[in-house]
């Protein structure tokens, strides 16, 4: 249904934006709609349905015509309201492979950085256990650790930075666009076929967080002295699961950024702003809180309660807005 409303939106964008026309359009929104349904309960599939509609909607032109509707010197006319931009191919592509290459950097900054501190545990349990002999060796393989932990996470840092100057061009589109009809056809199937890709994905990344602890347990159970080394494949299994998180994430953000769903639709950013202010005020509060009950009335043991309860609160609150907004 989106994509009709789309549709119908562009089809409107040129026109005047007179109390008429706004009518018009409002009755073929209704039409459209009441005819999609009928579709969807013959079995059509979205797809079918959606097609189907469009095809019958007709000539925009041709309809005014045909009503007899004048376009020119309308009474009451409405605010002009410029029309969202169209969406062109090469920026949407664009767009899509920017972030999918900014997710792969973000993706493998962090696991260097995961990486880095696997290998400064593994140099030192080497150094510990005697595997490196020699005291000079040993000191060298504690500094080389560091050294290289410091090198790692100076990398990620500029991949960070890299990532985010790869979509500072499509900063634009954060103000709002509209999708032409084929172009928007053409997402949702990307969408649908990459749909199994990242279950699969998100799948191996929870079983990989689930089972990184299994070295640390069988690493204990042979060898209580050298965890360590269980360590090291806890945060090697732990990396690669942020890994397919971060990337595969954010192909699908890509989709849903361009198509308007999920947490990019207009009801939840809505949502957003308004859990936002009250997070702004939330917080900030419960940390004088936090900060009182410790230095004035020293009640360090407990008073930590305080950030556990605040998101508690702001759970609470979600839920009362989204039940508020629902009546």
């Amino acid at each position: 249904m989106d994509t009709i409303i789309g549709y119908l939106n562009n089809m409107f964008a040129a026109l005047p934006k007179t109390a008429q026309m706004q009518g018009l359009k409002q009755d073929l929104l209704a039409n459209m709609e009441e005819k999609y349904y009928e579709l969807k309960q013959e079995g059509k599939t979205e797809n079918e349905a959606v097609g189907i509609v469009i095809s019958e909607f007709g000539n925009i032109d041709e309809l005014i015509a045909e009503l007899d509707i004048q376009v020119e010197n309308a009474e009451s006319p409405l605010p002009p309201y410029p029309p969202l931009p169209l969406l062109a191919p090469e920026d949407t592509w664009g767009y899509m492979a920017a972030k999918k290459k900014s997710g792969f950097l973000v993706g493998l900054g962090v696991t260097l950085c995961i990486g880095g501190a696997a290998l400064l545990i593994l140099l030192n349990s080497l150094a510990e256990s005697g595997f490196l002999r020699g005291g000079i060796v040993a000191d060298a393989a504690s500094i080389l650790s560091v050294v290289i932990l410091l090198i790692l996470v100076a990398l990620a840092v500029g991949m960070f930075i890299f990532s985010g100057t790869m979509l500072e061009k499509y900063k634009y589109l954060r103000n709002g666009f509209d999708l032409p009809y084929e172009l928007r056809t053409e997402i949702q199937h990307r969408s649908s076929a990459y749909a199994s890709t990242y279950t699969l994905s998100l799948v191996m990344g929870v079983c990989l967080c689930v089972l990184s602890p299994v070295p640390v347990i069988v690493w204990s159970v042979f060898n209580d002295s050298d965890t360590a080394y269980g360590v090291v494949l806890l945060l090697a299994l732990i990396a690669l699961a942020v890994f397919l998180f971060i990337y595969y994430g954010s192909i699908k953000e890509s989709f849903k950024f361009l198509l308007g769903e999920g947490e990019f639709s207009k009801e939840k950013k809505e949502e957003n702003r308004v859990m936002g202010s009250v997070a702004a005020i939330i917080w900030p509060v419960a940390v004088c809180i936090f900060l009182i009950s410790g230095f004035v009335y020293d009640r360090w043991d407990m008073n930590w309660v305080v950030f556990p309860v605040t998101g508690i609160l702001l759970g609470v609150s979600n839920s009362v807005y989204n039940a508020g907004k629902a009546k």
